[in-house]
């Protein structure tokens, strides 16, 4: 048993938002043949033996639902010695300080502390565990603060005594083996300039809006100062502008030793594109300053190219958007003082996601953390893991979309894996989320009368209000209709009696058809198309073509039509018409944010408008991965790789490609577990060339026409 003899220990003042570092000399008289350190943390955690970091994962031990914590095994058998010096420094992490205020009140348990112990086995077969007790020390550290939201303060002068540490009766059951994938450093990017901005302040720009924190060099006398704030964009004026990051500090404040010093963060990161370097003990170069890409480990899967260089910006600023906020968990935005896994962000960017990148392992600790979080009633949190500053799990407050992570996500991870076991671990949550809607609604087979998100951020939003103009209602309806819809299909796979479910799935949908007969905004049609509920298809698409046509070829959607409204189009004959969409430059639209600059995916489509004015200092993320879920639209789509239901995780491929003249080329891939698939289609001597390759059978149409192929490469 893991962690049966260690304690958990604190340091005797604890203080807030002031990191601790925890020790423990050993000596050994006899060689080592292997040596395991177990560990984890209530706060995050950096771990050394003998001044080397031990392991690669970023702020372990991640973030969790409050009910469990993760506990790290590495193989430390080349550090260990005759002597060995432990030491670990621990913030508050994700556990307590604004990321999760409130944390801080109460009771010991709400306190940061270690609990590890390190497995030895000798040359001879003699074995033994060093576990933390009384016998540890505690002292104040050079990192004299670390916080998620404010940043870091070092003080490389700060010298502390050591003292015995104390023992926190707190727990072991919430203690796991670690699920979920490491965070981990990804790439070194250098600086594109240095300069300094018309208020004479300098600025290094990397050139790409990321996450994940810097490290410097710089020679320097004992007591200079290094000081850094970060930001995503520069105001209209080309001046430092970070009123976006809210109550978020977002500073780095180092005081130097005397010679050369270098240093990076281990305890906090950040969302930046831009440095102002508020103070420096030597000219800062290129030279001396590098930024380094943080977040969760994933296979990198899905590629998409086209002819036109402004599209392909927009693949790559889909993709840095899921670099950025796949860290531990699907954050909303990694800058201001949120960064929270919103669950309607990853519900309608999840199809997306899996195909970008191998996210099965990364989702499935996030699923565990959302079925922990459900709450008694069957809700499900708005945010996962759930916090305290964020406390939905004894309240109503479930809304259409976000709630439906609870059926969406797993299903999609079984469609693009293969992966039955999620739907399984799943199935008892999706109907418990199903018997909450139940409960909570005012008119049986729909769900009203609760409090919704409606069409988030929707841009026929009246004014003062975040929410478009659909009928939230409608919206809300659809997705319960369509979450039922998902518990028949995952009963079916798992043999499982949903007589009940199919019942009330014929129901609901027939209730929606006889109540909502007018759809009057885009979203309202994209929905009644896309989930099939329209009294009548012909007449719903015509009238949603005719809308964004009298917007001058231009959407109005939010988070919850936004991933659907290409798709609505494609499906009922409009296809020049989503590529329209999907290829229009202006306001609003996917290439106006590109055409202004954006590396990332905005939150508002108008984050920064073309006098380079910002929407609002209250919510305005410059790196918000949502309306990156075109994505989805392009590979299956635009492309026509096409997940097969009957035979899911890619085990057979539909390829039904949708080529335009607004384009000369489009490509996508793929990496399954059964190999590549690539479809791309280019215009060359007046017609439409189709190049197909694929690792298993597959239906491939072009044209109308049907193709059965075995793996292989075919031109059509």
């Amino acid at each position: 048993m893991k962690f049966e003899n260690a304690k958990w220990i604190i340091h005797p003042e604890n203080k807030l938002y002031e990191p601790v570092r925890f020790s423990k000399e050993l000596s050994f008289s006899k060689p080592i043949k292997r040596a395991v350190f177990n560990i984890t943390s209530l706060g995050c955690y950096y771990a050394m033996i003998n001044g080397e970091r031990v392991g690669d994962f970023i702020f372990a031990p991640g973030f969790t639902s409050r009910k469990r914590v993760q506990y790290q095994s590495y193989d430390v058998t080349s550090m260990i010695g005759n002597n060995c010096f432990i030491e670990v420094i621990i913030s508050e992490g994700w556990y307590k300080g604004k990321i999760n205020f409130g944390a801080d009140e109460g009771g010991p348990e709400k306190k940061k502390a270690l609990i590890a112990e390190l497995e030895i086995t000798f040359i001879d077969g003699e074995k033994k565990v060093i576990s933390t007790d009384e016998a540890w020390f505690a002292q104040k550290d050079k990192l004299r603060m670390a916080e998620l939201y404010d940043g870091e303060t070092v003080d490389m002068l700060f010298e502390d005594r050591r003292v015995p540490v104390k023992i926190l009766d707190h727990g072991k059951k919430m203690i796991v083996k670690q699920q979920g994938a490491f965070v981990k450093e990804q790439e070194i990017i250098e600086p594109v300039s240095v300069f300094k901005a018309p208020n004479g302040d300098t600025i290094v720009d990397f050139g790409q809006n990321l996450t994940g924190y810097f490290e410097f060099e710089a020679m320097a006398q004992a007591g200079d100062r290094v000081e850094f704030t970060v930001c995503e964009e520069l105001d209209k004026y080309g001046n430092f502008y970070n009123e976006n990051y809210r109550d978020a500090k977002a500073r780095f404040e180092y005081i130097c030793h005397e010679g050369y010093n270098k240093y990076k963060p281990i305890l906090a990161f950040w969302g930046f594109r831009y440095i102002r370097v508020d103070s420096f003990p030597c000219e800062i170069t290129s030279k001396n300053i590098r930024a380094i890409v943080v977040h969760s480990q994933m296979k990198r899967t899905g590629y998409l190219e086209s002819s036109s260089p402004l599209l392909n910006k927009l693949f790559s600023n889909i993709i840095w958007g899921q670099r950025g906020n796949f860290l531990d968990v699907p954050t909303d935005c990694p800058q201001r003082d949120e960064r929270q896994g919103w669950t309607g962000d990853a519900t309608v960017f999840c199809k997306t996601a899996s195909y970008n990148y191998d996210v099965e392992k990364f989702f499935e600790k996030w699923l565990t953390d959302l079925r922990l979080d459900q709450g008694e009633k069957g809700n499900i949190p708005n945010i996962i893991p759930q916090t305290i500053c964020w406390d939905w799990s004894t309240t109503d407050k479930t809304g259409a979309v976000w709630g439906d992570s609870a059926t969406i996500i797993p299903y999609q991870m079984y469609l693009t894996y293969g992966n039955r076991d999620i739907l399984k671990k799943q199935f008892s949550c999706m109907k418990k989320y199903i018997g909450y809607i139940e409960r909570s609604t005012t008119a049986k087979y729909l769900w009203t009368g609760c409090d919704q998100f409606g069409d988030w951020l929707g841009l026929d939003a009246p004014e003062g209000s975040y929410r478009g103009s659909s009928n939230e209602d409608f919206i809300a309806s659809v997705f319960y209709a369509h979450s039922v819809g998902i518990v028949v299909k995952s009963g079916k796979i798992l043999n499982k009696n949903v007589d009940k479910y199919e019942k009330l799935h014929y129901n609901i949908n027939r209730k929606i058809k006889e109540t909502f007969k007018e759809y009057k905004t885009q979203t309202e049609c994209v929905l009644a198309l896309y989930f099939d509920v329209a009294t009548d298809r012909e007449a719903t698409a015509k009238s949603l073509a005719q809308m964004i046509i009298d917007n001058g070829n231009r959407l109005q959607t939010g988070f919850v039509g936004t991933p659907f409204l290409l798709y609505a189009l494609s499906q009922n004959g409009y296809s020049e018409l989503a590529y329209d969409l999907l290829l229009q430059e202006k306001f609003p639209s996917w290439l106006y944010s590109v055409k202004q600059g954006a590396t990332t995916i905005w939150e508002h489509w108008d984050g920064k408008n073309e006098k380079g004015e910002f929407w609002s200092k209250n919510m305005n993320s410059f790196n918000h991965y949502a309306y990156g879920s075109v994505g989805g639209w392009v590979y299956e789509e635009a492309c026509g790789i096409h997940t097969v239901e009957e035979k899911p995780g890619f085990e057979e491929v539909l390829i039904s490609p949708i080529p335009t003249d607004k384009l000369d080329s489009l490509s996508a891939t793929i990496e399954t577990k059964y190999g590549k698939i690539q479809s791309k289609w280019y215009h060359k001597d007046g017609k439409v060339h189709y190049f197909v390759e694929t690792p298993v059978k597959s239906t491939v149409i072009i044209d109308g026409k049907r193709y059965i192929v075995e793996k292989g490469t075919y031109t059509f």
